[in-house]
């Protein structure tokens, strides 16, 4: 477990528990001991599991934390994603917290599942973008690769994305200026993805003429708009990747793949996904 995710979850528990859980400390004895399983009530792809046992341990190390599935995995309803035994008030206090890490990773695996499940056989890649929660970068990406996408880039600092407000700073001359701009990036950053984002085919026949680009952004075109900008790509540059972002769907995603671009990037796997279903069950006893 990383430090910042490990900081997060010290920040979320402090958040909940505060001065201490009065309801369980005045209801239970600190002696009490229950077992418990984390349930899925609808059908899911994991994400997060490692999380949620952090949330446990961190609270009381005694808690025995038995996993029942690894993240990317699906699970349908009543399955078991982990058994739990140790002191009721201990469980009881850090029920929320783990069940609120599980479900949003989960929610965002599942919801990736799907955009993925619905471009399969077409050779497109999902990806995600930069609208993630504060702080939740780490695990939202990570659970966006349970789900069977990928990730475009963690950051500002691992990739050049050149965006229209970018382009805006050159003037209208950006077929002079930007390839001179270009040259100077890859001779600094020699293995670094040099993505430009094109909102026209002018754009992306400026584009396919600088040798250094490695992938073009086609920013909210239409259907019959990228259909042309992949036969350009092939005709003139057919090493460059197309991604399509902006305007896409769960209704148009098939549509967008059978184009003939390699990459669809989607912020709604992040900032759309509904949390999973999912519910802690206790037991004072082994349950039958």
């Amino acid at each position: 477990m990383d430090l910042a995710t490990s900081n997060l979850i010290k920040m979320a528990l402090a958040e909940d528990i505060g001065s201490g859980d009065v309801t369980s400390n005045f209801f239970l004895p600190a002696t009490h001991q229950s077992k418990g399983r984390i349930i899925t009530r609808q059908p899911i792809v994991v994400a997060g599991i490692a999380v949620a046992e952090e949330v446990f341990r961190q609270i009381d190390p005694t808690i025995i934390v038995s996993q029942h599935v690894d993240d990317g995995e699906q699970r349908a309803p009543g399955d078991i994603l982990l058994e739990l035994q140790g002191t009721t008030r201990s469980l009881l206090s850090t029920e929320r917290v783990a069940l609120n890490f599980l479900a949003r990773l989960s929610g965002i695996a599942t919801y990736t599942r799907t955009h993925v499940n619905l471009v399969a056989g077409t050779g497109v890649t999902i990806l995600d973008t930069r609208k993630m929660t504060p702080g939740w970068r780490t695990l939202e990406k990570e659970a966006v690769r349970a789900g069977g996408g990928k990730n475009h880039r963690l950051g500002l600092y691992d990739a050049i994305l050149i965006k229209d407000n970018h382009l805006a700073t050159l003037g209208p001359h950006i077929d002079l200026s930007l390839p001179g701009y270009i040259k100077k990036v890859r001779s600094q950053y020699p293995h670094i993805k040099i993505e430009v984002e094109a909102d026209t085919l002018h754009q992306v026949e400026i584009f396919l003429k600088i040798p250094e680009i490695t992938t073009i952004l086609l920013d909210n075109m239409s259907l019959e708009m990228l259909a042309k900008a992949v036969a350009l790509r092939n005709q003139h540059n057919p090493g460059i990747r197309l991604e399509a972002s902006g305007g896409i769907t769960l209704k148009n995603l098939h549509s967008v793949a059978q184009s003939g671009i390699d990459e669809i990037s989607l912020g709604a796997l992040t900032h759309s996904a509904i949390w999973s279903d999912l519910s802690l069950e206790l037991f004072a006893k082994n349950p039958e």
